[in-house]
């Protein structure tokens, strides 16, 4: 349970820090993430042993993930008013990610495993873990794309909205929650519920976008 304790002693830590300088370099997401790669590296612990260590954490993704749909349900009405306009910029924003996707690896000349592992990146880590098996992707490799994605999105996603005059919590909010998953949706609550609500529905959609084109080149190979 060591690597269970040092996790969360590191959320903890940045959740702190945040609250302290307020900067979104400071996203208690990533600072748990250096803070625990940094340690990996001291100790020559291999992933294995920690992923292990860490399966009760692992295992309460999927119930966080759907936490995030509550707000969700409470503006129901009001995101089925929009629901047009909420679909298309989610959809059309996760398709864009993962035509980006499957052309950086020919780009840039990665290897087969990274491709496949970048082909399930625009989904959350939970999803895009079970989507690994799919694609042939190493799994850690799959959920640490991912998370990098998501922790992208949630530093550099907000300040180029506003760069680009988007000011409306719907409009922001789905683009969040599509392109940077729970840890965008989380950054987006900060924003207010509405924009929460909004990304918990983008990070739906991303999820069902990024499954149905795993399942048709599957199906096509």
């Amino acid at each position: 349970m060591t690597w269970t304790a040092l996790t969360l002693v590191a959320f903890v830590l940045g959740v702190l820090l945040q609250a302290r300088v307020r900067s979104p370099l400071l996203n208690p997401t990533l600072v748990a993430t250096l803070a625990v790669v940094a340690a990996l590296l001291l100790t020559r612990v291999p992933y294995e042993t920690y992923a292990r260590d860490v399966r009760p954490l692992t295992f309460l993704l999927g119930p966080a993930v759907v936490a995030l749909a509550v707000p969700m349900y409470r503006l129901r009405a009001l995101l089925a008013r929009q629901w047009r306009a909420l679909l298309v910029g989610g959809l059309g924003g996760t398709l864009c990610a993962v035509a980006v996707d499957h052309a950086l690896p020919r780009v840039l000349g990665v290897g087969v495993d990274a491709a496949r592992a970048l082909g399930t990146a625009p989904a959350t880590s939970p999803v895009a873990l079970q989507l690994a098996q799919f694609t042939q992707a190493p799994p850690a490799l799959a959920a640490t794309l991912a998370v990098l994605s998501g922790l992208l999105g949630a530093l550099l996603l907000p300040g180029w909205l506003s760069l680009l005059g988007v000011r409306h919590p719907l409009a922001r909010g789905v683009a969040m929650g599509s392109v940077s998953h729970g840890v965008g949706t989380a950054r987006a609550r900060e924003e207010g519920e509405l924009a929460g609500a909004a990304s918990s529905l983008g990070m739906g959609l991303a999820a069902l976008a990024v499954t149905l084109v795993v399942a048709l080149l599957s199906a096509g190979r």
